[in-house]
């Protein structure tokens, strides 16, 4: 059975800091919101040219450097419909699949507990907790001043919500597509790891 935890998380729930200590504290690999090669540039390895599908697909790429990176200050443009569709989806669930039948893991984000949803051995974790306290713990964690955390949250939590939704017609603030609902602003993100991280090795223990 391999050992996967996914670890979905809204802005400000220490998603970040939570899943990379998790991965460390079972001695599992860490898998973030981004897609290694996702925004290659638009030339194979010869210097060629690609073909107008491929320049398509590689600009629908994109999406996953720009949702990795919401709420990391880039200032990358926020995802819109249009860039949602099966060429992102099939490209972040083969990510997935290859981290399931390797050698497990930690993912986070990528809606990783629904393409997951039927794996013997993935436990699936959500991280959240009020607007209001979220907002208070991303300007500790990111240093930045409050305006500029609130519009993070805004974006970034309404393009995680549009992604799960287009893709795949599901709520990611549904508890029952988790294992364990935790809210990390109650608790502190060195002692969330270590509830996911013992809840994950009973749950596989069972």
């Amino acid at each position: 059975m391999c050992r996967v935890v996914t670890v979905s998380a809204t802005y400000g729930a220490g998603g970040s800091i939570v899943a990379p200590g998790v991965a460390e504290r079972l001695g599992l690999p860490f898998a973030d919101r981004l897609i290694p090669a996702a925004d290659r540039p638009y030339r194979d390895d010869a210097g060629e040219q690609l073909a107008s599908d491929e320049r398509q697909q590689l600009a629908r790429g994109s999406l996953l450097v720009r949702l990795a990176s919401l709420g990391s200050g880039f200032g990358l443009p926020v995802p819109d419909a249009e860039d949602f569709g099966d060429q992102v989806r099939n490209l972040v669930e083969e990510s997935i699949q290859r981290i399931a039948r390797g050698p497990g893991g930690v993912i986070l984000g990528r809606a990783a507990a629904i393409v997951l949803r039927r794996q013997a051995g993935a436990f699936h974790v959500r991280l959240d907790g009020p607007s209001d306290r979220r907002l208070a713990q991303a300007i500790q964690i990111e240093e930045v001043d409050r305006e500029t955390a609130q519009a993070r949250q805004v974006d970034t939590d309404r393009a995680r919500t549009r992604y799960v939704s287009r893709l795949y017609g599901c709520d990611p603030s549904d508890p029952a597509m988790y294992h364990l609902v935790l809210d990390s602003t109650a608790i502190p993100l060195d002692g969330c790891v270590e509830v996911v991280a013992t809840a994950a090795e009973a749950y596989w223990g069972r």
